[in-house]
């Protein structure tokens, strides 16, 4: 310590070391000059983790993909841990466009949002998007003007769906949709049409039959539906559809935001060129899934590096053999864990589900009844 112009050890404890001298010994003069400082001035160190402002500072996400009946509760377990100062649900035709955007308390907090990009919310995987202020504000101004509904009687803030109030839901009746579509065929005139659709929203049990029944009232080409998927060949619920003609194309438009079972079905005007993509990488059929017992059975979890002969000892009750494995792929023909195997007979598959969530390695297994239309599925695509 310093103590009457004289350093002092006070003895704290700690290992005694150099100390600094002085820099001036006498007194400084009000009439003198003092002596030059022999010591320079050394600018502190840059640290690496010194935190840098991030460009984006309004700390706004958009969800999309949200659940009819998704309330502000559930957007907040989702996003559990940040602080939401807002939540704004977005309309269209007068019903729950299945979007929101968030306001975040910090800026930060918006890196950690987008982590919960494609995580669910119920059955609904949910896509998270970094947003715009200018965003956020057209629109609040568009759910003023509309006809949505208030919160809490007020003037013109858009309600939970679960609330009602002219939201979304389930799919009722049409309302003042044809003014809507009016208004729509206004917009997408000024969209380049090709002929070809893309559908998002569907049911991942939607398959070729139920896409060709919502767009029976026009004119598709042949094979003109395909499915996309994800690496593990699962459906990701759309599809891109090709018409007779870029007019048929643009006459489906007004399909956008009719309901295919019980999900809303969104339509955008796509191209040639992304049809084929799909049609080269997806399905042209998702199978429906099992509603009764078979003798397939589909195995999900198992270890990528699992052979046939490890599915066989996984099933040694059983007789077995390797033409009755089928192994699945993705388009990068990587193995996706999962495998379907056909029983002698419905007995024995039926028994084999027994053996669901034990262990293969390290790796717990789930059993499900599977169908022959998977079963085919799988054989037709090489799988």
């Amino acid at each position: 310590m310093f103590y009457r112009g004289k350093y002092v050890d006070v003895g704290d404890g700690r290992e005694p070391g150099l100390k600094r001298q002085r820099v001036i010994e006498q007194p400084s003069s009000y009439y003198t000059t003092p002596p030059p400082s022999t010591y320079l001035y050394t600018p502190p160190p840059t640290y690496p983790y010194a935190p840098t402002p991030h460009p984006h500072t309004f700390p706004l996400i958009k969800l999309r993909g949200l659940p009819f009946d998704c309330s502000e509760s559930d957007i907040s377990d989702f996003l559990h841990g940040l602080d939401i100062v807002d939540i704004l649900f977005i309309h269209k035709h007068n019903k729950f466009a299945g979007e929101a955007y968030c306001l975040l308390g910090y800026p930060f907090q918006v890196e950690y949002a987008l982590q919960r990009n494609h995580q669910n919310i119920g059955r609904r995987y949910v896509e998270v998007f970094r947003s715009k202020k200018e965003d956020y504000y057209k629109a609040i101004s568009n759910e003023v003007d509309g006809s949505h509904g208030t919160r809490g009687g007020g003037g013109g803030r858009s309600r939970s769906p679960r609330r009602g109030g002219g939201g979304g839901g389930a799919c009722v009746g049409r309302g003042d949709r044809d003014r809507d579509r009016d208004r729509d065929r206004d917009r997408d005139s000024n969209v380049e049409h090709t002929g070809v659709v893309r559908l998002r929203g569907l049911p991942f049990s939607a398959n070729r039959e139920d896409v060709l029944e919502f767009f029976k009232d026009f004119e598709l080409v042949e094979d003109s539906v395909y499915f996309t998927v994800n690496l593990e060949g699962r459906a990701t619920g759309e599809a891109f559809v090709k018409f007779g003609s870029c007019e048929e194309a643009k006459g489906a438009m007004v399909m956008d935001g009719e309901c295919l079972g019980s999900r809303y079905i969104e339509l955008f005007p796509s191209t040639v060129e992304d049809w084929e993509d799909a049609a080269e990488r997806g399905r042209a059929n998702v199978p429906k899934p099992c509603e009764e017992d078979t003798r397939v059975l589909r195995m999900r979890g198992l270890p990528f590096s699992a052979g046939k002969d490890d599915i066989i000892d996984f099933f040694k009750e059983f007789r077995l053999s390797e033409d009755l494995i089928h192994m699945t792929y993705n388009s990068e023909g990587r193995p996706t864990g999962e495998a379907l195997v056909e029983f002698a007979n419905v007995d024995d598959s039926k028994a084999a589900l027994a053996k669901d969530r034990m262990t293969l390695g390290s790796r717990y297994i789930e059993l499900f009844m599977s169908s022959p239309d998977e079963l085919k599925d799988a054989i037709s695509r090489g799988r």
